[in-house]
């Protein structure tokens, strides 16, 4: 994050904090005030050997130069912000666009007006989780971490492969105990089930969640590099594989019949029965956990996936299990009529 954040500061932030908390101006032996100002002690290095940006005469004009822990945690947050929001709408309107099987809006358990709630509560949920967030990209870009710069900075080339599937394991496992633990009965109804809202979600429903539900299924994957050794530009690439990801799974069009991946299908019969397949990436520890439940063979079949029969077998089923889980479903769904018509 630091890379990112000499790119913030070079073309933006520079400018704001040296026009928004300048530093005093010097005052000469006779008290006259002069324009020029006292001389920052920061000095610049750069974040990467691989590209650097030359700071401009901003850089040096603030009170709060470019190590000020408050000015790096404001533009973190921002940054966090802003970049989670375009990256949100952007992939989740081209996977809904592109992907998502319109068909499913007609679902009995598609809520009424539920695309635009899935984007309200996303966007009312990314201030709290990327403040949340911020403080571990303050730990990264104030050297508190083992992400690393070069092949020569780690373990070793071999390292620069290994380290992907590396993290993939250890945050799917870590996910997976997380999320199972946001379901029990004492904390699901505060946290969790805000994202639960949707049966039948979207891909704008992948950002939808409480925000320390949100942050605390991210938490691993800031967790890595505090243990263990991460490039700072794969930690960049997963960070946006794991939203892309995150999207994927939620778009309703099932490709992934695999006994291995955690596709959408897989996340569908989490969502329409809550208390099965809560891994991220893989079956593997829901598989280990007795919590995986295998696709419907029939979600992967066109035809069948939208028939009456599946949809009254899906509708019994979670309405079971809602009452279990909440006890009352206080759903609005959206009310059946011409357009709802299933084959």
């Amino acid at each position: 994050m630091d890379v990112v954040l000499e790119i913030w500061d070079t073309y933006l932030a520079d400018y704001v904090f040296a026009q928004a908390h300048p530093a005093r101006p010097k005052v000469s032996d006779y008290f006259e005030v002069h324009n020029t100002t006292t001389p920052s002690s920061w000095q610049y290095n750069p974040a990467s050997t691989y590209i650097s940006f030359e700071p401009s005469q901003f850089a040096y004009m603030s009170a709060w130069d470019r190590d000020n822990i408050f000015r790096q945690a404001i533009s973190l947050w921002t940054i966090t912000v802003i970049f989670g929001c375009l990256l949100y709408f952007v992939f989740a309107s081209l996977s809904y666009w592109l992907v998502f099987d319109k068909s499913t809006k007609s679902h009995p358990k598609y809520l009424k007006n539920q695309i635009s709630m899935e984007i309200k509560q996303s966007i009312a949920s990314f201030p709290g989780m990327a403040l949340l967030t911020t403080v571990f990209w303050l730990l990264e870009v104030r050297g508190y971490t083992k992400l690393y710069d070069t092949p020569a900075d780690g373990p070793g080339l071999w390292y620069e492969f290994l380290q992907f599937p590396c993290f993939l394991v250890f945050t799917d496992a870590l996910v997976y105990l997380i999320h199972r633990g946001l379901h029990h009965p004492l904390i699901y109804k505060h946290l969790h089930k805000p994202h639960h809202k949707w049966i039948m979600p979207t891909p704008f429903a992948s950002h939808a969640f409480h925000p320390i539900d949100g942050f605390s299924q991210s938490f691993p994957y800031h967790l890595y590099p505090i243990l263990f050794p991460l490039n700072k530009y794969a930690s960049v690439a997963l960070f946006v594989f794991v939203n892309f990801w995150t999207i994927m799974i939620h778009d309703g069009e099932y490709v992934a019949n695999s006994p291995i991946i955690n596709g959408a299908a897989c996340h569908t019969m989490h969502h329409l029965y809550f208390n099965y397949n809560y891994g991220q990436y893989t079956t593997l520890w829901d598989r280990l956990g007795g919590s995986y439940r295998q696709p419907d063979e029939d979600l992967f079949d066109k035809e069948k996936k939208l028939s009456q029969e599946q949809w009254r077998q899906q509708v019994k089923e979670m309405e079971h299990m809602a009452t279990i889980v909440e006890g009352v479903d206080d759903r609005e769904y959206d009310a059946p009529g011409d357009d709802k018509k299933t084959k």
